[in-house]
């Protein structure tokens, strides 16, 4: 069996996607991958069209691991969201093959079941904590156990994550009016400051753990913003009240920062959204300065990787929080379910509800019931591609948001 042909499809069903569609010599038989990223999806597509599909044309399929280190380590440049991304997509769609070959689900592959279903999580937000909490509890009646809190900040304009999965899960980000460039639209801009955010989380989770109780699994997302020392006091005014993780406390590039932060809270933390490799995890997993690791497996390089990652964070009681917003394809959804219900190390999944539009698209994605996600036993990953749908979604262009300090510098999102 050999690699015909590699489509690269960039459609806009309310936000961008990039996919590809790998197609063999077997007829009807092609795989599906997710090469979505967001604000610079078509740098990716042209990664992918430009440098990896001439690659690819004439391999077989099935050799899912040397195709992966071929196309990491065989063009000497290598890492890097544009490159991870792209990478991945063709890891996914490879797996998609190999699981449509066999007659078999993705997750059979990896092992078969370990569990029944993915314990998910959704994001609950608002405008002040009695806004949160009604959020928190309809999340709840949706059947959800666990749920990410986050709540406006006074005095900041544009908090990360206030919208809930209201906006988690709906069209991308709407760009302000340009007023430099090309005319076109433009980042929004945030603003933001620290001391008001380290007063406000504390007292918001005060009021959760006092209205809605223990019994809900609740946490918050730091989104990168801290340095390690507020990480840390962060994590200790949180000690009362359990919370499950504190997600990216800060940003990523400094690793060795964790053990500040683990050497003053007991709160558990969780980090790797901006990763892409094992390499990049590896020192929080070896010192067991995280509880969780929480990649992008569309921006580590795909199945492949991820479950290496995973393999590492098990030896190390580290579990597993893939990450799993709105701005990635139903792809990387699957993938993540398959990987999730396979692994032994497992801890909760991120999720979203997708639109009609994004289904109309990529028909499959995971369905939630009960507090889990699950997957179809459909051979291979389960999600497909219509064409013809994506063709009435031209891409648009759009970024994510900037944040800056009350003084107008840059600061992390």
């Amino acid at each position: 069996m050999k690699i015909t042909n590699i489509d690269v499809i960039v459609t806009c069903p309310g936000r961008n996607y990039v996919a590809i569609k790998i197609h063999t010599d077997s007829p009807g038989l092609y795989g599906v991958g997710d090469a979505t990223l967001n604000g610079r999806e078509l740098s990716v597509a042209a990664a992918l069209r430009d440098h990896m599909i001439p690659l690819l044309i004439g391999r077989d399929p099935d050799q899912v691991e040397d195709i992966w280190q071929m196309l990491f380590r065989g063009a000497y440049w290598r890492g890097g969201p544009v490159l991870m991304t792209a990478l991945a997509a063709i890891d996914m769609a490879l797996w998609d093959i190999k699981g449509k070959r066999a007659g078999m689900p993705v997750y059979s592959l990896l092992g078969g079941r370990t569990r029944t279903g993915a314990l998910a999580y959704t994001h609950a937000g608002g405008q002040n904590f009695t806004e949160v909490e009604d959020s928190v509890r309809r999340a709840i009646a949706k059947g959800f156990k666990v749920v990410r809190a986050q709540v406006a900040i006074p005095g900041n304009v544009g908090t990360y994550g206030i919208g809930g999965s209201s906006l988690a899960g709906a069209a991308q980000w709407t760009n302000q009016p340009a007023e430099w460039g090309d005319g076109g639209p433009l980042p929004q801009v945030e603003k933001w400051e620290p001391s008001a955010y380290m007063r406000t989380i504390p007292a918001l989770f005060d009021h959760l753990r006092s209205t809605i109780g223990f019994d809900t699994e609740l946490f918050h997302d730091v989104h990168e913003r801290l340095t390690p020392i507020q990480a840390a006091r962060l994590g200790r005014d949180l000690e009362p009240h359990r919370i499950l993780f504190l997600e990216d406390p800060i940003r990523p590039e400094h690793k060795e920062s964790f053990r500040l932060i683990r050497n003053h809270t007991l709160t558990p933390l969780a980090m790797g959204e901006l990763f892409h490799s094992r390499w990049d995890c590896l020192p929080l997993l070896t010192e067991q300065l995280i509880d969780y690791i929480r990649c992008d497996i569309g921006h580590t390089g795909g199945i492949t990787e991820a479950k290496k990652i995973a393999a590492i964070a098990e030896s190390f009681h580290i579990q597993t929080a893939w990450h799993g917003p709105g701005d990635i394809g139903p792809a990387t959804h699957a993938a993540n379910v398959h990987l999730d219900i396979a692994l032994a190390n497992f801890g909760v999944q991120e999720m979203v509800f997708f639109s009609d539009q994004v289904h109309e698209v990529f028909p499959g994605a995971p369905v939630f019931e009960n507090g889990m996600l699950n997957v179809s036993d459909a051979p291979g990953l389960g999600v497909d591609i219509h064409e013809d749908a994506a063709a009435k979604y031209p891409y648009q262009r759009a970024y994510l948001p900037t944040t800056r300090r009350a003084d107008g510098s840059v600061h992390d999102w």
